[in-house]
């Protein structure tokens, strides 16, 4: 009983840990994506030179590995998906930690 029990706890929460992962404390990522200069081509609302960051997020609202493949984007730079302006890589001095963080935040905007 005591097996079934705790099974049952655990699998509880494995569940949450998908929710708790997607979770991003969004002033905390938005003064990172400013620090990291993400800000100075992108706006949350409008269209600056790269796309608006909520018309990102629903694009890639849905997508299986959206953030990974947003991460790759990010650190590798990008070119169409957008249009004819290239974006370029991001600095290496940007961790993959500060880069899950800000594509987490971007993500939850849709």
């Amino acid at each position: 009983m005591n097996l079934i029990r705790h099974s049952l706890i655990a699998l509880g929460l494995i569940m949450l840990l998908p929710a708790a992962y997607a979770q991003v404390n969004a002033d905390a990522a938005k003064a990172l994506a400013e620090k990291k200069t993400c800000m100075a081509c992108h706006k949350v609302e409008a269209k600056v030179v790269g796309p608006a960051l909520r018309e990102v997020a629903k694009k890639y609202q849905g997508v299986a590995n959206a953030q990974a493949n947003l991460i790759a984007k990010l650190r590798k730079g990008a070119k169409g998906t957008w249009g004819t302006m290239a974006m370029p890589a991001v600095s290496k001095d940007v961790s993959e930690e500060d880069l899950k963080t800000i594509v987490t935040w971007i993500l939850s905007l849709s």
